[in-house]
């Protein structure tokens, strides 16, 4: 089990005082509004020009479901084991010791939770803008002058304001508040938006496919003949970029398991939570995509920036776009809400361990939340948000996420052997094969992912790397003070 190198004595008064308000309900609900955020929305566009059959189009999205519920497994039986705050990171720190979890905690910190935050937000105000055309982005309020590194040196950079940047920056604001002042009020927040995700989605697929004006003849086309016309292996290259956009659309399942210190009855609920959820949310997508096939062909959806307004104004009526984007608009919303309540999560447990800002780890003592780790993220991720790096730094800890992912998993082996009298409430579904299976799936095409996308990969690493003279410092002044 492990120990911290601080003392009890040395801890903040506060640690380890966060309340178990989160119901099952609750936990379902901030994986569905989580993981459902401007993706589905978006990037069928790239999965569609990656692949030049329909039954493709939808077997990459059924794929990506099961892939993803193997993972959930997996987790279910580390998240009953270890129900604390930072879920993922305590499953590494558990299995592999401190280094391996602080480079999870860094790399979520500094861009993966972070830039998911900023790229919600900015997504929240484009949408909303088209909504209410009077909060549209591209009108410059102000600009701020400052210094910038480029090529090599320091040079002047003007900062415009937009309306959609203070729509955006606002949002980050008003939901970090929210979540500072009481889990149990931003929970409710949450709820009532991934209920109103919820109607909203299946009134289109509902009405769409009942009432719409679609074509059952683009379910037909190119089949898995074609798809091998040029050899195996740019087939499998081909489908592992397409997996790329639907991995990244599945992504924010892990929510629960941050927030496993504050979940009700976790040895049961945290794993019905992960089963639960992922099952909401293939079904939704698996659905949906089928809608957008019903209303274009492949390569319809392959040419449509937003898919889902292209597929509203055939179903239905060019006139939908506007209630499309205010759904679009909730869509992200929602999912900000999910990321900036569970991201906060980890780096208060990397701060509870003396391996980030002690500060991080101080819990309010009126509202039992960590504010800190709450208002640092919601600041860094404002900040990423105008600098508009945020679409940049996602892809770059995209490849990193999944590694991770599969490291965890791989856990489930090293802590069955490391630690095999410690209850497990739950157990992975189909151990070791499906596990393992898992492993073998996303190390293939993790790989193919380094071939192919090879900057984007080692970037991701670096950005990893860049937090190691971070560790050695908070290690080095974490042992002081356990000898002090």
């Amino acid at each position: 089990m492990h120990e911290t190198a601080v003392t009890g004595a040395a801890r903040p008064e506060q640690d380890r005082s966060l309340l178990r308000v989160m119901s099952l309900t609750d936990a379902v609900l901030l994986i569905v509004g989580g993981v459902i955020g401007g993706g589905i929305f978006l990037t069928s566009q790239d999965v569609a020009a990656q692949l030049p059959s329909p039954i493709l189009f939808l077997l990459v999205w059924i794929a990506g479901a099961g892939v993803s519920l193997l993972a959930c497994f997996a987790f279910a039986e580390l998240g009953a084991m270890f129900p604390e705050a930072g879920g993922q990171y305590v499953y590494l720190r558990e299995a592999y010791g401190e280094f391996v979890a602080f480079l999870y905690g860094w790399i979520m910190f500094v861009a993966g939770s972070s830039g998911g935050i900023a790229a919600n937000s900015v997504g929240f105000a484009q949408f909303f803008g088209v909504a209410v055309p009077g909060l549209a982005g591209d009108h410059a309020l102000f600009h701020v002058m400052g210094v910038g590194f480029h090529a090599g040196h320091w040079v002047r950079s003007d900062w415009l304001f937009t309306r959609g940047d203070v729509v955006a920056l606002s949002a980050i604001a008003v939901l970090t508040i929210l979540n500072v002042v009481g889990l149990r009020r931003a929970t409710v927040l949450q709820n009532v938006a991934t209920w109103m995700k919820f109607a909203a989605l299946a009134a289109f697929i509902g009405f769409g496919f009942l009432f719409g004006r679609g074509d059952w003849s683009h379910f037909s086309g190119a089949g898995f003949k074609d798809a091998f016309a040029h050899g195996l292996y740019p087939f499998m290259s081909v489908m592992g970029v397409a997996f790329i956009g639907v991995f990244w659309s599945y992504d924010g399942w892990i929510y629960a398991s941050w927030l496993g210190g504050e979940i009700r009855d976790p040895q049961r609920n945290l794993p019905r939570s992960l089963m639960i959820g992922m099952a909401v949310v293939a079904a939704l997508y698996i659905v949906m995509n089928a809608a957008y096939l019903y209303a274009l062909p492949v390569t319809g959806i392959a040419k449509s920036d937003v898919v889902a307004q292209s597929a509203a104004s055939v179903l239905f009526s060019p006139r939908i776009a506007f209630w499309l984007s205010a759904v679009i608009a909730l869509s992200c919303f929602g999912a900000l809400s999910s990321n900036i309540m569970a991201g906060a999560r980890v780096s208060y447990a990397m701060g509870h361990d003396g391996l980030f800002f002690r500060k991080m780890a101080g819990v309010h003592p009126k509202w039992r939340t960590p504010a800190f780790a709450l208002i640092a993220q919601g600041v860094l991720s404002a900040g990423i948000a105008i600098s508009g790096t945020y679409v940049q730094l996602f892809t770059y800890t995209m490849f990193g996420l999944m590694i991770s992912y599969v490291v965890t998993v791989a856990a489930v082996f090293v802590l069955r052997r490391k630690q095999p009298n410690r209850p497990r409430p739950y157990l992975c579904t189909g151990y070791p094969w499906l596990p393992l299976l898992y492993i073998v799936l996303i190390g293939g095409w993790a790989i193919n992912a380094l071939v192919e996308r090879p900057r984007e990969s080692l970037a991701g690493s670096v950005l990893m790397l860049i937090g190691v003279p971070g560790y050695l410092y908070w290690k080095r002044t974490n042992r002081k003070r356990a000898l002090s």
